[in-house]
């Protein structure tokens, strides 16, 4: 594997880590949702206590319905920390998967139902690509100067390693501007990873709009490490795919057919979408603030249309709607966790096969460990 340039240990292209994840055989392709659902649930009762399955608020409810645990990302891996299970299912996308075996115990099998699961925002940040940068960054500060990295939990682990060894930390959606603060009491500048929306909306939270610079490395032009270091926060040129396609005029339109409509988003949305809305927070917060509504009222959600859907089926008393109506779409790295997948990856644990496991090297895993422990502290 190639060796980083600022960093001790060695990684790769996203791309080439979990080329070992196999494909659905072709008898599960054509499995009706009747057949299905009895194996997945035959399979789990043979399975009993020594199987966890998580399903993230994004997956479909096909998936959800199986689920012993439904929430975010890293709630979920907590969920499967506390579990005394030997294999943990995670209906999300790698580098939740990834997430999950960082923080569980050496002897739980983390497995990934599906080998295209894999999170483009997470893609857009790869740890060699940084390693790059970094060295151009940190090259062009002054001597008393350092910046710390901070990536978002929406990352793979590999970043989150990167980030601990060069004295930065990994965040939530929830608690990014803790992550600032904590940045710049130990450094003098902020490199934030891979999310550039949720860094700027965090960083108007803390009053630093004015700080702001983006850095592309797809574009030449926008990686002046000279002209970057002047700025107290640098972002990297990445984004959701759902989030980024919100937009404010979805805002006006929902509030011209629903006046008394309360607009909650993702802070992964646009920063005028954000501006517009009446709350910005995370998928918990999104679900929490359903939970809390009073009958008939009226919440517009702008985040990925799955969770929509379910809060519409557990909170039927309040009218939830989706922003952006039917221009509203799924994440198609949850969408490649067909639930057939699903029935194939427990009844091969019942056979006594593991299939698609995600392991992160250990060096890795101590490295990403570190990041995940100075978020727990903050």
């Amino acid at each position: 594997m190639p060796q980083m340039e600022t960093a001790t240990f060695e990684t790769d292209l996203s791309l080439f880590k979990y080329d070992n994840l196999e494909q659905l055989p072709p008898e599960y392709r054509e499995l009706g949702e009747d057949e299905r659902t009895e194996r997945i649930e035959a399979a789990l009762d043979e399975l009993g206590d020594d199987v966890v399955v998580l399903g993230h608020n994004y997956q479909r409810r096909e998936i959800v319905e199986h689920a012993d645990f439904i929430g975010d990302s890293y709630q979920l891996s907590k969920e499967a920390a506390a579990a005394d299970a030997d294999y943990v299912v995670f209906g999300g996308v790698t580098f939740m998967a990834e997430s999950a075996d960082i923080i569980t115990d050496d002897d739980q099998q983390v497995i990934l139902p599906s080998m295209e699961a894999s999170c483009p925002m997470a893609g857009m940040a790869e740890a060699l690509q940084v390693d790059a940068a970094w060295a151009e960054l940190t090259a062009a500060l002054d001597d008393d100067e350092e910046i710390v990295p901070i990536t978002y939990m929406n990352s793979y682990a590999d970043l989150k390693a990167f980030c601990a060894e060069q004295g930065g930390l990994v965040c939530t959606s929830s608690n990014a501007h803790k992550a600032f603060e904590y940045a710049f009491e130990h450094g003098d500048k902020v490199l934030f990873l891979p999310d550039k929306h949720l860094g700027e909306n965090t960083a108007y939270r803390l009053d630093m709009a004015d700080e702001i610079v983006e850095w592309d490395p797809w574009d030449p032009e926008s990686t002046d490490a000279e002209a970057a270091v002047e700025h107290d926060v640098i972002l990297w040129e990445g984004y959701c795919q759902v989030h980024e396609r919100f937009r404010e005029s979805h805002i006006e339109a929902i509030r011209a057919d629903h006046p008394d409509a309360n607009v909650i988003v993702h802070p992964e949305c646009r920063r005028e979408v954000v501006e517009a809305a009446d709350v910005a927070g995370s998928t918990a917060d999104i679900c929490q603030a359903v939970e809390a509504a009073d009958p008939g009222d009226t919440w517009a959600i702008g985040t990925e249309i799955h969770l929509t859907h379910h809060l519409q089926r557990w909170y039927p008393e309040v009218e939830v709607l989706p922003l952006c109506g039917d221009a509203c779409m799924d994440c198609n790295a949850m969408r490649q966790i067909d639930p057939n997948y699903l029935a194939w990856v427990l009844e091969e644990l019942v056979a006594g096969r593991e299939r698609n496991v995600i392991e992160v090297h250990p060096e890795e895993k101590e490295l990403a460990q570190v990041a995940l422990d100075r978020m727990l502290e903050i």
